[in-house]
């Protein structure tokens, strides 16, 4: 199964990939961003991706098929372009408004392709409306889906080992109005770890595991000696019924099965929706972001 970005963003948009490089719209301002995935020509000129770039970010290194834990390079920009603004995201009921900014990664906030996830998420928590929803987001970095939840009524924690990422998430959930998501400053490994201690259940878990990180007191995460550690003690925490999982994940080289093979040694009656992200293009080049999966019960 793929999953491709949807209807919902009428302030995202593909443009054009290729040569190691997407060309993406942010609301109405134009960035250029490196891509290891994205191997083939562009359909557009060189000359167009450079008129058309309200910013560009430059990273340097030697291999373009993978990028570093250390990044090195910049963000060059035009002078209308700011360092953070913000976009609306629209689901049926649900309208989001998220704060972009340019930073000293490359990143921007938000991973587009997320959104049809939030939409699942939304969906999934209204039709449980007027029963108490409790919904773990973990490695939660700027809160999307935290906010989705919450939005739909449901308690949230957030976690992530980011105090930057805290603080953005915090100012997304202000955005839109909204209050008491709980804020965790901590590694999620060690989070879950003490919350099944604790005997603590949730009626959803979201996670979007990096493919290493650091926690706040040095705390070393590995996805793939891990992530099946961790969703085996999920699955202790997660309510039986009126519940779901979603796994995400951006490992290079890692197919969706992968995660699929872990869901089900863990939650062995799941029957999860699986495969692949990706963003439509303008002009026909989609691009894959990562792999996905997702159940209810």
């Amino acid at each position: 199964m793929e999953l491709y970005c949807p209807s919902s963003w009428k302030d995202y948009e593909l443009i054009d990939s290729g040569g190691f490089e997407k060309l993406e719209r942010f609301g109405k301002f134009i960035l250029i961003r490196p891509e290891p995935q994205a191997i083939w020509t562009k359909v557009l000129s060189e000359q167009d991706w450079k008129k058309m770039a309200h910013a560009k970010f430059v990273r340097e290194q030697k291999d373009n098929f993978r990028f570093s834990d250390e990044v090195k390079g910049g963000w060059s920009k035009n002078p209308e372009m700011p360092d953070s603004w913000n976009v609306q995201y629209q689901h049926g009921d649900l309208s989001l408004t998220l704060r972009l900014a340019l930073t000293s990664f490359g990143h921007v906030g938000i991973f587009p392709e997320q959104g049809n996830n939030w939409n699942f998420i939304y969906d999934t928590i209204q039709e449980w409306k007027g029963k108490k929803t409790k919904v773990l987001n973990l490695f939660a970095y700027t809160g999307g889906a935290s906010v989705v939840a919450r939005s739909a009524g449901a308690e949230v924690v957030h976690c992530d080992a980011s105090r930057p990422g805290l603080n953005w998430a915090n100012q997304n959930m202000q955005l839109n109005g909204l209050t008491d998501i709980r804020w965790v400053y901590e590694d999620a490994f060690k989070f879950v770890r003490r919350e099944v201690k604790r005997g603590k259940r949730y009626n959803g878990i979201i996670m979007d595991p990096p493919p290493y990180g650091r926690g706040p007191e040095g705390e070393k995460w590995t996805l793939q000696e891990q992530l099946n550690e961790l969703v085996q003690m999920s699955s202790e925490i997660l309510e039986k019924q009126q519940s779901f999982f979603i796994l995400s994940m951006y490992a290079v080289g890692l197919s969706a099965i992968v995660g699929l093979n872990v869901v089900k040694t863990h939650f062995p009656k799941a029957r999860p929706e699986y495969g692949e992200f990706y963003l439509k293009s303008r002009h026909e080049r989609d691009l894959p972001m990562g792999t996905f999966l997702r159940f209810k019960q």
